[in-house]
């Protein structure tokens, strides 16, 4: 079992939207679009807001590194090559309002407490 709060179902559901409609980010820097994806908390599971500060990355750019930058393997490389988490976080939320998919009212007022 792993340590941190429950996932509420808003968040179940921003989880969700990130992965089927954002995927990877890093990928996404790169040309491709990937939604064979996992959460990955940026600021640990258990901190206030936990699941709602994610992105979905690949496994590749998650933790295996095969041929990229991950970020569990050499998290300053990764920021190197693809950019602060949170710079990513914003560029995930971008693309999901592009699309006309809702966000939770938290994550706005997230994103209007980092700017």
């Amino acid at each position: 079992m792993l340590k941190g709060r429950s996932v509420t179902k808003e968040q179940k559901k921003f989880h969700d939207n990130l992965c089927r409609y954002v995927g990877c980010p890093a990928c996404w820097l790169e040309g491709r679009f990937n939604d064979y994806v996992s959460v990955h908390h940026i600021n640990g599971r258990t901190k206030p807001d936990a699941h709602f500060l994610v992105l979905a990355l690949c496994a590749n750019h998650h933790q295996l590194g095969n041929g990229c930058e991950a970020i569990h393997i050499n998290k300053a490389r990764f920021i190197k090559q693809y950019g602060a988490e949170m710079d990513l976080y914003k560029m995930s939320i971008e693309i999901l309002l592009d699309k006309n998919i809702e966000i939770p009212n938290r994550v706005i007022a997230i994103l209007s407490e980092i700017e």
